[in-house]
């Protein structure tokens, strides 16, 4: 038996205590390392089937612990409306996010998941949530956006989840596409404006940051997610996930130019396109999505895909989805959003991967890049939410803001037969008022696509809010007599000898494809109500839409006409306009067209003859 001196026994114990303390605390899991010697540290220790269990996402209603811990997922989403309960409280969200979030700590490296929600205009998900005017609006207001990242972040963190899908930085040429009201403008100047929202929902990026690294700043902010990349908004005649054709010039001018914003304001992901540009998937685009956006731009975040992204590279979508496996994450999409068949698809990447058809080195990547954002957002050191933000849900402050954005979205198109005798703002002592219109008393339809469930409600049940009607009847002197009907008659309108009318008509909520439209008229009994209403009395119409709709042949019987575009909860925010007490200031940020014959037609071309022009709007003075 070996005899060892003191000193070498000495030694040997440190040695041994040194490795204990190496093996029983890696790098990785100490905050005091540097990031990049975390990711490596960790990286180094992952097998093939846990780098691709990091690889991808799916969805609540599958994400079981067995299922977590079995696969090691590396993140879950909540597809639009789905929710632990009906209703939910912040509580019940924290709870259940936790619990999936267990299962991936009880896993042999512990590496947290990141939970992903579509935040689009406010926590549009959850019950009780603040929801803002969407996009189409907020594009108006050029000002409020980065408050409203912070306040969304806020009530994101509140149900304890720490990354949103948003924000939407499409550049919406035409109208006619089903998701133009997720678009901020058809000017990618103001989109470009609007990539503020970026540094409220992830913090301000620090002065020394290097370019294209993400940065979220601790436990009151989201990772952010600069989505579609790249030329969504531009398909032939804004068919939904349909073929952008445009030159690489007019590419890189229109579409490109909010990717370089985001990426310079540290955003942590990017998600890619359901479209095409000139006839090429976006989904299956290494030039744009790995040469241009990471080595040319120095994105150093994860690239995502949308929803089933990858099955729709094929037509029809999942034909040969070995083959999507490969093009998508050969083109370089790190994060693969596979809500259901996920085994399907660790199965062929993992195959793909052993028979050297997908080198190593790109599984390398995607994972480094997934890993980077979750040490970033400090997800290690916190990674299960606790109570203390639930109070910000849906917070008085939250709606005070997104009333305050209400009140500058809207557009005054017309005010009074001429401008010698202006209709707005409307006196709040008068005898008896007439509020009429499908959209006058319904909180789901004031509120859009993307609220509650994917495709929107209608109706008063869905969350907390205020209606345009209730909006009036708050506002108006007590001694106003308010009579509503949603669909009068002629007759009834002449008979009742009313002050004047509000008028309040729109679109239907809708999402994505079901929103497509290639006639953009206001459906019956929109219409109606305008002939019955204005034909009879003084009258102010109101639009709640997600974009320009037809209203031309209806104007000249209109007395005043506001565009309010789909203002969210707050309808508050709406009667604080029509009564004066602020005044009027949205200028367009779309161009209005006469017919649809003229689309698309966007401020600076050639033949630009719109009803109403891009920058329009009339103003008026705060009246009390």
């Amino acid at each position: 038996m070996a005899r060892f001196s003191t000193p070498i026994l000495g030694f040997l114990l440190l040695c041994c205590l040194a490795a204990g303390t190496e093996a029983g605390y890696p790098k990785y899991k100490d905050p005091k390392q540097k990031l990049g010697v975390r990711i490596k540290d960790l990286f180094s220790r992952m097998t093939l089937e846990e780098k691709i269990g990091q690889m991808v996402q799916i969805e609540r209603s599958v994400a079981t612990p067995e299922v977590m811990k079995k696969y090691f997922i590396g993140s879950v989403l909540s597809g639009g409306g789905s929710v632990p309960a009906k209703k939910a409280s912040a509580e019940t969200w924290v709870n259940a996010v936790n619990e999936i979030q267990k299962a991936s700590l009880s896993t042999r490296l512990g590496i947290p998941m990141i939970y992903g929600i579509d935040a689009v205009h406010g926590h549009n998900n959850v019950y009780n949530a603040t929801i803002f005017p969407h996009n189409v609006g907020l594009g108006v207001t050029r000002q409020l956006i980065k408050k409203i990242g912070e306040a969304t972040a806020l009530e994101v963190r509140a149900t304890g989840i720490p990354y949103a899908f948003a924000p939407c930085i499409a550049v919406c040429r035409d109208p006619r596409w089903g998701r133009c009201y997720e678009s901020y403008s058809e000017d990618h100047k103001i989109v470009q404006a609007m990539t503020e929202i970026i540094p409220g929902l992830q913090g301000d990026l620090p002065a020394n940051s290097q370019k294209g690294i993400p940065f979220v700043a601790g436990k009151t902010k989201v990772a952010a997610c600069a989505k579609h990349f790249v030329g969504d908004g531009g398909t032939t005649k804004g068919i939904n996930e349909n073929n952008t054709v445009i030159s690489s010039n007019g590419l890189l001018s229109i579409h490109m130019p909010a990717y370089l914003n985001s990426i310079s304001k540290g955003v942590a992901t990017v998600m890619v396109s359901y479209s095409s540009w000139n006839g090429e998937k976006m989904h299956a685009n290494r030039d744009l999505v790995t040469g241009f956006l990471k080595n040319k731009l120095k994105f150093r975040g994860f690239v995502i895909s949308d929803w089933q992204g990858i099955d729709r590279i094929t037509s029809p979508p999942h034909a040969n989805y070995s083959y999507s496996v490969e093009a998508g994450v050969s083109a370089g999409i790190d994060m693969i959003m596979v809500p259901y068949n996920f085994t399907e698809f660790i199965d062929d990447l993992t195959y793909l991967v052993k028979k050297n058809v997908i080198p190593m080195s790109r599984i390398d990547d995607a994972v480094k890049r997934i890993l980077r954002v979750k040490f970033v957002m400090g997800l290690f050191e916190n990674p299960l939410a606790d109570l203390s933000l639930v109070n910000q849900l849906g917070s008085k402050e939250h709606r005070e803001l997104a009333r305050e954005a209400v009140r500058k979205s809207l557009v005054l198109l017309k005010n009074g037969k001429s401008a010698y005798q202006p209709l707005l703002p409307l006196p709040k002592k008068a005898t008896k008022i007439l509020v009429a219109g499908s959209h006058a008393d319904n909180l789901g339809y004031q509120c859009g696509g993307w609220t509650i469930e994917w495709q929107g409600l209608g109706g008063n049940d869905l969350t907390v809010g205020t209606t345009i009607l209730k909006a009036v009847k708050n506002t108006v002197d007590p001694t106003t007599q308010v009579v509503y009907s949603e669909n009068p008659d002629a007759d009834f309108v002449k008979s009742n000898e009313f002050s004047y009318a509000i008028v309040v008509v729109g679109e239907p909520p809708y999402a994505e494809t079901f929103g497509d439209s290639l006639n953009l008229t206001i459906p019956e009994p929109g219409l109606s109500t305008i002939k019955n209403v204005c034909g009879a009395v003084k009258c102010v119409v109101v639009i709640v839409s997600g974009r320009p709709v037809v209203i031309q042949p209806y104007l000249a019987t209109i007395d005043a006409l506001v565009a309010a575009w789909l203002p969210g909860t707050e309808g508050q925010g709406v009667a604080d306009l029509l009564f004066g007490d602020y005044g009027f200031t949205g200028k367009l940020a779309r161009t209005w067209f006469k017919t649809v014959d003229q689309l698309p037609m966007n401020v600076g071309d050639r033949h630009y003859d719109p009803l109403f022009p891009f920058g329009f709007g009339l103003t008026t003075q705060p009246k009390y």
